[in-house]
């Protein structure tokens, strides 16, 4: 066998052994999913959630993620969390079903907080994918800019956003629109991700009080249009099929589905 496709297959048994590792983890502690892991690499590095924090979590099915956020809140904190499927009820947490995109959803989320503030907001929430790469990517940022766009106006000043996103020719434009909402945004790869996905995690910290100066009433949706579009990615409606085609054909696509176990 040549020494290419040996080490393919090695790194690839070296990939699913890992990933096992973390699926027995799961089994072992009674997390729901392996990704909740993610989660946890994620508060220990940055320390996202605490104490009393109100949390919510975006595409939360199995339930992983709530599990480790009611963890971290405590008694004094609460976890919502939101998703299209249904989960099975966790202590300390509030589950609402439906599409965070639609305007009925949100504001159940909305009535849930019961006027509180949100502290965190956590997302490990995936478009229904195509199977074209790039297609998937553009969802994937849609989806993203759909959860800061809803969650910015429901959190305090300090507040904290981390979401999932594809590596690609958003991602830039994202991490530009994300700082004009937060002081500080990062990316981080846990190492529970499996190393075949593409997924990276923005971790956005110290929401400002207001949105920086200069991007107007512009909503972060609107700003990575708007930075794609100057860099030739967008081709806007109107403009001919085979145009569209070639190029990227914009962000409202398809709805949303739930959060996945990668």
């Amino acid at each position: 066998m040549p020494g290419g496709a040996g080490r393919t297959m090695s790194n690839r048994r070296g990939s699913t052994n890992r990933s096992d590792a973390w699926q027995r983890e799961a089994r072992n502690t009674g997390y729901r999913t392996r990704s909740a892991f993610k989660l946890k690499q994620i508060q220990e590095r940055f320390g996202v959630i605490r104490r009393g924090d109100t949390v919510l979590d975006v595409g939360c099915h199995p339930g992983g993620w709530s599990q480790v956020a009611v963890e971290e809140v405590g008694e004094d904190g609460a976890v919502i969390g939101v998703d299209l499927k249904g989960c099975a009820p966790v202590d300390g947490c509030t589950f609402v079903v439906g599409d965070i995109t639609d305007e009925g959803t949100q504001q159940r989320i909305r009535d849930a907080l019961e006027g509180d503030i949100l502290r965190v907001v956590v997302s490990d929430i995936s478009p229904g994918l195509t199977g074209q790469y790039e297609m998937d990517q553009a969802i994937s940022t849609d989806l993203v800019c759909s959860v800061f766009d809803f969650a910015y106006p429901l959190m305090g000043s300090g507040g904290v956003l981390v979401t999932k996103v594809f590596q690609g020719r958003g991602i830039e434009a994202l991490i530009s629109a994300a700082n004009t909402r937060f002081s500080t945004v990062q990316r981080f790869s846990p190492d529970a991700s499996r190393n075949s996905s593409s997924e990276t995690y923005l971790v956005c910290r110290n929401r400002k009080e207001k949105p920086s100066k200069g991007t107007g009433t512009m909503s972060v949706q609107e700003l990575v249009n708007r930075s794609l579009a100057d860099d030739g990615f967008v081709i806007p409606a109107g403009e001919s099929d085979e145009r569209r085609e070639a190029g990227r054909v914009g962000f409202r696509l398809v709805k949303s589905t739930s959060g996945d176990d990668e």
